[in-house]
């Protein structure tokens, strides 16, 4: 494993290339969350119910497969993992534009090929979270994890306008190759890297699936930092997709905003995701990141209820400064949140700990966007808009009554921590 200076981790080839891989992966991917739906609308001619199925089914294979996901990963290298998931999902991708050229593409393939490029991002995402320990010493995991949310805040921002030039240019069935060709890269940096990866911890004799997963829900939901975060993500999930859920309607039906205002206000908490991953470095440096965690989620989240506020005209800056700062403080906790599981989760429980959390922060987000719906329907969006950033304001109150609020920074292994023994897996 390679090691650094201080703020130089791009120096580092093995992290370069990992960093570069994922980088173009996740940006075929914000390309393809665009170009899906707009060809389920404009070649298959779909309605608005078959749209939201399509992008249903993205997120359903982490509340059916993610914890034995976490399971499989900590038996096996993640690396080879990784490689397969990019593989399978070049091909996925490829296979619409082939069915469309040859006249056979239909909605059912679509929802095919959503569920299982969802499935293949199960494995990728748990494998890769626990792999980047593999390539970056732990006194580097902080700044590692900050540039990969920055480059994929970067392209939450610049993948949609991507897309549409896709569109305008050569059609959205084209876009799909541009995604396969990005896991293609993504494949070609991860086979280049030279660290070796540890073998997978050896388990223990007649040791079954059911039991690994119920270790690596214990593991979660015993420990005193651990629980505080996953409910912390979990209710934030659920007011962020509550409110995201009628935000189009509200900005275009209630404060009367065009199409191309509405994208230019969207783009705001991805810009503001950008920033938060470039400063959680220094503020976790600065502050600890314990406590700077706590600060940045004490003083970003309340500006959420700049967002009902806004109207036509000038008050439209009232909702794009308080997407920007929810975007700096949602990403930075992510970016401590992410450092601290690495360095503090046993290496053989680190990929059921990362799918555990992922399963119980993601099973919010089908719930919050039918929520946010239905008060919006009931009520109507403005009052929607309140009452889902009425939940998020509060939110980081869960993180203050952890034990983060005593200490400087978070402990950087699970026996450091000094967790008493009848707590402990």
């Amino acid at each position: 494993m390679n090691t650094t200076l201080r703020g130089s981790v791009l120096r580092i080839r093995d992290y370069r290339l990992l960093w570069f891989g994922e980088t173009a992966r996740t940006l075929g991917n914000s390309v393809t969350s665009v170009t899906l739906p707009l060809i389920a609308v404009t070649v298959l001619d779909t309605g608005a119910t078959a749209v939201g199925a399509l992008a249903a089914v993205v997120w359903l294979p982490w509340l059916l497969i993610g914890l034995p996901v976490g399971a499989w990963v900590d038996r096996m290298r993640r690396r080879p993992v990784m490689i397969v998931c990019n593989t399978v999902s070049a091909v996925l991708c490829a296979s619409v534009p082939l069915a469309a050229w040859l006249d056979a593409l239909t909605f059912a393939q679509l929802l095919i090929v959503a569920l299982a490029l969802g499935t293949s991002a199960v494995f990728f995402n748990t494998a890769n979270h626990a792999y980047l320990p593999t390539v970056l010493t732990e006194g580097d995991l902080l700044e590692g994890n900050s540039k990969l949310q920055a480059s994929e805040s970067a392209t939450n921002v610049a993948g949609p306008g991507l897309a549409g030039l896709i569109t305008q240019f050569i059609g959205a069935v084209a876009g799909l190759l541009l995604d396969a060709f990005t896991f293609l890269v993504s494949t070609l940096c991860l086979t280049s890297i030279r660290a070796t990866e540890p073998p997978p911890a050896p388990d223990a004799p007649a040791e079954s699936l059911r039991s690994r997963i119920g270790e690596g829900l214990r593991f979660v939901l015993r420990d005193r930092y651990l629980r505080p975060m996953v409910i912390y993500g979990a209710l934030v999930n659920l007011a962020l997709m509550g409110y995201q859920a009628v935000q189009v309607v509200f900005l275009v039906r209630t404060v009367g905003v065009n199409s191309a205002t509405v994208g230019m206000l969207l783009t705001s908490g991805s810009i503001g995701g950008i920033v938060g991953a470039v400063v959680a470095e220094a503020v976790g440096r600065r502050f600890g990141t314990g406590r700077g965690m706590l600060l940045m989620q004490l003083l970003t989240c309340p500006f959420a209820l700049l967002m009902p506020l806004a109207t036509e005209g000038a008050g439209l800056v009232l909702y794009a400064g308080g997407a920007f700062v929810i975007g700096v403080g949602i990403t930075s906790c992510n970016v401590v949140l992410g450092s601290f599981r690495q360095t503090y989760c046993p290496p053989g429980l680190l990929g059921r700990v990362v799918a555990t959390t992922m399963v119980l922060n993601h099973s919010t987000i089908p719930l919050g966007s039918l929520l946010g719906g239905f008060i919006g329907d009931a009520l109507g969006p403005r009052a929607a808009m309140w009452i889902m950033t009425g939940l998020l304001a509060p939110c980081w109150v869960i993180l203050a009554f952890g034990p983060m609020r005593r200490q400087r920074d978070l402990p950087t292994s699970h026996r450091s921590a000094g967790i008493p023994e009848k707590d402990r897996t």
